[in-house]
């Protein structure tokens, strides 16, 4: 879309947004209670397992910043290396929900005692302050005092500090929300005092430079705590922490978001909708949308997820999630599912309900083991590969966080209201209490086992109402049925998308929708050739052996969210022959079951002759798995498959004797390895994240084997005059001065190890500039146990 398109969709959704804002509202979670289903499973699962967290391990650094004695240890992981307290902010949240959805009173006992432990952590601090943020006090005095040292996941030598904080905020923001935790409101207003004074002293610009630093979603909760107070202070505080670099071309209808770190920019997008809403802005309204559009539209795999090692990839080229380990990571579709509702909230669209579907059941519902719990990082789209699971004791990432609350909320969405109308969006079993309408109305079915719902009312409301259906976009709108009482009616759909029964109900009557589903196949975004295949709304994949799924059942390491096992190579995926158009006709039904298929016409036949079989892809847990197939004609699969196998062979080279490696640019890499740095700068060319520095940065390096042997570094050399100086322990291996003669071409170098340094566990590398020049552009750094170039001839 080019510019001024862009700006006239921005004009005409504003006008739209404008115009045809309702009141739509969403029933309380406590409202709404799960039956027998896979969610009420996955519900069940979740519970277990946020209960089998000691809340005490939680609370230790909290207590620790507070200058109080803990209770327990800090738990490991991302808990006692820099993130610390983030979880607990999240396990708030979690708590909360849970207990609206189950009114379960032990998980209200555990909030409420994570509550007061924390009331007292913030009057030992005297000033409102309270957070995990390991010696947080010291940062916040340097920012409060102009001393803002911000990258894209660090501030003033921390690790992402403002988004960590930002759990606590929400957290407590939750306990109020969901569990009426009154004393939750107090200490979140007395925390939004706490950083309306620290910034109090800085401008406008030093706040947007410490706002380059991940953040979250911190101008959505300010949001929310005026919404709550109508103090406008905490309004323009909202304002103050909107980032404008991100903001400003979505409001110009420009996509810029190529490159950056996805999950850092989704929460911020919820921030400017919320204070839309709040102000009725048609312009903060729009940029959402176009954002939201640009991201469920052109940027999402099959299952709704999106990014590639955490970043968004370009539009264009999808190669880098079909060949990754480090698929859509499940943070992104938690925050997209909660900008799904907010902009459905204004603009009841059934297309926003049919994306919040298509991510609920293929990717949130897949997230999680509902049989002995855990959570997933990410999703990997790459054909044959596996995912990792989260322990309770172990596993600390951010997804485990959002994970804990995704499988506590299912309730939120299936239904929503205005002053007489009932939304029916999602078919997922519940008994839905209206208390203002005196209603209680029950949905039955075995959706999508089923492909139909059945809505009775077991106590009527006293005046009518009208009951809005939604038409998803996967079924044929002219096949549906709709019958009350058995009898069928006639239906039209309206223009959001929905079909409209208006009348005085009675008890007993019941509301049947029958939804046809037909097998679809959905290429990548890219237009490559690639397809995934999806029943209804269910996308379907192959289960593809258990073996040698290393860290399934992750540890507690930096990197053990990574599914780091051995990678089938892609020329040894089987591939869909034939021609692009005929691709569902090697899809068949197994015995005419419901969800159940198999895929046939596969090459190399005498390997795959009698097909794989498909089934929904949320049912497939501990296993390797494929999504999306290749395809191609008869006469281009040997040369695909040539070219395939000469790519992974230069990749499986280099990865079997890795010891280490880093991606430069990328926040998890690099905080994985403990990254620090002066006056050092990511970014992003040809298609690859870099690192630069006018000062330095290094890296601690794992040699588990304590056979490092050399340092690989690859970089561009494309300006004159910059520096490669490297070293490893302290020790100069390499002072190159750069010619800038190669071009946009990446090139490495190999470096051997130091004799002294090759037997150490933990390697420290450093990269630094000097005479005013500028280092490389470095891209990736491993250690390898062995000469590259030797082991490639």
């Amino acid at each position: 879309m080019n510019k001024k398109l862009s700006l006239l969709f921005l004009g005409f959704t504003a006008v739209t947004f404008a115009q045809v804002k309702k009141n739509i509202r969403y029933f309380p979670l406590n409202t709404v209670q799960l039956t027998e289903s896979v969610f009420n499973k996955a519900m069940q699962a979740d519970k277990r397992y946020i209960m089998a967290i000691e809340p005490d391990r939680l609370l230790a650094p909290y207590l620790k910043e507070a200058g109080l004695s803990a209770k327990a240890a800090n738990y490991p992981n991302w808990e006692n290396t820099g993130l610390d307290g983030h979880i607990g902010g999240h396990y708030l949240s979690a708590l909360a929900l849970m207990y609206a959805s189950t009114g379960d009173t032990r998980v209200k006992q555990r909030l409420d005692y994570m509550i007061d432990e924390l009331e007292r952590c913030q009057k030992a601090s005297g000033n409102g302050y309270v957070s995990g943020v390991p010696n947080g006090k010291k940062i916040w005095n340097e920012i409060a005092a102009g001393n803002i040292r911000a990258s894209g996941f660090g501030l003033n030598d921390r690790w992402v500090p403002l988004y960590n904080i930002h759990k606590t905020y929400s957290g407590l923001r939750d306990a109020y929300w969901y569990a009426g935790n009154q004393k939750a409101k107090e200490m979140l207003i007395r925390l939004t005092d706490w950083m309306a004074n620290e910034v109090s002293g800085l401008s406008d610009g030093q706040i947007q430079d410490m706002l380059r630093s991940e953040h979250g979603g911190l101008n959505e909760v300010f949001a929310d705590v005026y919404d709550m107070t109508k103090n406008k202070k905490y309004l323009q505080l909202a304002h103050q922490f909107s980032h404008q670099a991100i903001l400003n071309p979505l409001l110009n209808g420009e996509d810029q978001l190529t490159g950056i770190h996805a999950n850092t920019q989704i929460p911020k997008v919820i921030g400017y909708k919320r204070i839309a809403d709040l102000e009725n802005n048609a312009s903060w309204n729009a940029a959402t949308d176009f954002f939201w559009h640009n991201v469920t539209e052109k940027r999402s795999s099959a299952i709704g997820g999106n990014s590639v090692s955490e970043h968004f990839n370009p539009v264009s080229d999808f190669s880098s999630m079909i060949k990754s380990i480090e698929g859509p990571e499940t943070c992104n579709t938690y925050n997209m599912l909660k900008l799904t509702g907010q902009l459905f909230a204004t603009l009841p669209k059934s297309y926003y309900m049919d994306y919040y579907e298509r991510a609920l059941y293929n990717h949130i519902l897949s997230t999680e083991n509902h049989d002995r719990g855990g959570f997933v990082y990410f999703t990997p789209m790459r054909p044959g590969h596996y995912r990792v699971y989260s322990q309770p004791q172990t596993s600390f990432w951010c997804c485990v966080g959002s994970g804990m609350e995704n499988h506590a909320k299912y309730g939120e969405m299936i239904y929503a209201h205005t002053d007489n109308d009932l939304y029916v969006n999602l078919f997922i079993p519940s008994v839905l209490k209206w208390a203002e309408k005196k209603m209680v109305l029950k949905q039955e079915n075995n959706f999508p086992q089923n492909p139909s719902t059945k809505l009775v009312f077991e106590v009527a409301p006293k005046s009518g109402i009208n009951l809005k259906l939604r038409v998803p976009e996967w079924t044929n709108a002219s096949q549906i049925t709709v019958s009350i009482n058995s009898e069928n009616i006639k239906v039209s759909v309206d223009s959001d998308g929905y079909i409209n029964i208006k009348k005085k109900w009675k008890k007993g009557d019941a509301v049947e929708m029958k939804m046809p589903m037909h097998l679809t196949a959905e290429q990548l975004p890219d237009h490559s050739d690639y397809y995934a295949f999806k029943y209804g709304p269910v996308v379907l994949a192959a289960p593809y052996g258990k073996e040698n799924q290393q860290g399934l059942l992750a540890d507690e390491s930096r990197g053990g969210h990574i599914a780091h096992g051995p990678q089938i190579p892609l020329n040894e995926i089987p591939v869909i022959e034939g021609n692009a158009s005929e691709v569902l006709d090697h899809i068949q039904p197994v015995n005419g079951t419901n969800l159940s298929f198999s895929v046939n016409g596969l090459y190399p036949s005498e390997k795959f002759g009698n097909g794989l079989r498909l089934v929904p892809f949320y049912t497939i847990r501990e296993e390797r798995y494929i999504i999306y197939w290749p395809q191609a004609d008869r006469d281009k699969i040997q040369a695909l498959q040539k070219q395939r196998a000469q790519e992974e062979a230069e990749t499986r080279k280099l990865d079997l004797i890795t010891a280490d490696k880093i991606q430069l640019g990328e926040q998890q890499p690099e905080s994985d390895h403990f990254f620090e740095s002066k006056d050092s700068n990511t970014g992003y060319m040809e298609d690859r994240h870099f690192r630069d520095a006018k000062g330095w940065f290094s890296y601690r390096m794992k040699n588990p084997g304590k056979n490092a042997a050399f340092l690989y570094v690859l970089y561009f050399d494309n300006n004159a005059g910059r520096m490669l100086n490297a070293e490893i322990n302290g020790k100069k291996i390499v002072a190159k001065k750069l010619e800038g003669k190669a071009g946009n071409s990446p090139q490495y170098l190999l470096l051997p190890v130091p004799d002294s340094e090759k037997n150490k566990e933990s390697l420290t590398v450093k990269f630094s500039a000097e005479d005013q020049a500028t280092t490389s552009r470095i891209i990736e750094v491993r250690l390898l146990t062995q000469n590259y170039e030797k082991s490639i001839q």
